[in-house]
């Protein structure tokens, strides 16, 4: 019968090499003052045993999980699978594992049921993705754990928040097509029918905020956005929804010649509905789109599209949440002995230049 092999223990590498348990834990964690030959015997040893770290067994000693929660409205939008797989990428090089869940799209009630429901033992802190979702109250996010948000829902300075800079990535879209020649620009994904006084008050949500950039950039070169070419899709952000949309504009008669979807989703599916028409792009309508999902490099003619800065979204996020977990752990104090307050972190897009724009 095949023999197991004995685990190897720290306490293994200790005797091997001839040194202290303490020496040894050191070594491995990357602690405490020792000559080089020593760090360097000990390194020899773990080699050569085969020892592996136990990270539960660290992670207990630390009084942490090595877990944490991310919560999306939905995996079905490919932004924010992307952006799970983005966060799991960077906390696997913190060694930190990550738990995927779900709240109900659109709906602040599922988010705060998984507020309410957190369990310290199972997990060190959340990262809240709030995009696509309605607005939480400030008493949601006053938490007794590590919670990072991220998206342009607000966070009232009581989190730390990680976002981009959605009027500023939909102002420069929206000039992208103007300075390439388009006069008259649709945009597809508000969840509401257009109000310019309301919007210009609206201090959050990704769909607001784009708009609200869109508009004031054609405000700013003298245009204005016709309210009838301004196409209402809910939070259905969807390939479906996007050619369903962009031919209620083509059927209303309403001249225009440049197109800003709200997502490369509803990009993908107006490009459907331009190509049925009988429209040229980007001879005719230039579109653009924003998020940047891999399907879109592959579209005739691929898409031009705003990154969405995912890469920089997740490691800024696992980041943050990291450094909270490690001053909750140790009650880190900074600032004169005051708590380190939270930030909001934001950074602008970038625009992907292909085939759909001149």
């Amino acid at each position: 019968m095949p023999q197991h092999r004995k685990r190897v223990t720290l306490r293994d590498v200790a005797e091997a090499a001839g040194v202290s348990l303490k020496t040894a834990s050191n070594v491995v964690n990357g602690n405490g003052r020792m000559t080089d030959a020593t760090r360097d015997k000990v390194q020899y040893v773990i080699a050569e045993l085969g020892y592996r770290v136990n990270v539960s067994a660290r992670n207990l000693n630390r009084g942490i999980t090595g877990s944490i929660i991310l919560a999306v409205p939905m995996l079905s939008a490919p932004y924010l699978a992307n952006l799970a797989s983005a966060v799991i990428e960077a906390a696997r090089s913190h060694e930190y594992s990550v738990f995927v869940t779900t709240y109900a799209e659109g709906s602040a009630t599922g988010a705060r049921a998984l507020l309410r429901s957190f369990n310290s033992t199972v997990s060190d802190g959340v990262i809240l993705s709030m995009s696509e979702m309605e607005r939480l109250e400030p008493d949601d996010l006053s938490v007794d754990f590590p919670l990072v948000t991220v998206g342009s829902r607000t966070a009232w300075d009581l989190v730390d928040r990680v976002t981009t800079d959605e009027i500023g990535d939909a102002t420069r879209a929206a000039g992208y097509l103007i300075d390439r020649g388009s006069t008259r620009l649709a945009v597809i994904g508000a969840h509401c029918q257009y109000d310019h006084d309301a919007l210009a008050d609206a201090a959050d949500g990704n769909a607001e905020l784009r708009l609200r950039g869109i508009i004031e950039e054609c405000e700013r070169r003298g245009m204005l956005l016709d309210p009838r070419l301004v196409g209402v899709t809910g939070h259905d952000w969807t390939i479906g929804n996007g050619q369903a949309t962009m031919q209620r504009l083509i059927d209303t008669g309403t001249a225009f010649d440049g197109v800003v979807c709200l997502n490369d989703q509803l990009a993908i599916g107006a490009l459907t509905a331009l190509h049925l028409a009988g429209r040229d792009v980007p001879g005719d309508v230039q579109v653009i789109g924003f998020d940047n999902n891999e399907e879109s490099r592959y579209l005739l003619p691929p898409l031009t599209t705003v990154d969405s800065s995912l890469d920089w979204i997740a490691s800024t996020a696992v980041d943050r949440m990291l450094a909270r977990i490690a001053a909750n752990a140790g009650n880190t104090r900074g600032n004169g002995g005051e708590a380190i307050p939270p930030e909001t972190l934001r950074t602008q897009s970038r625009i992907i230049e292909r085939a759909t724009t001149r």
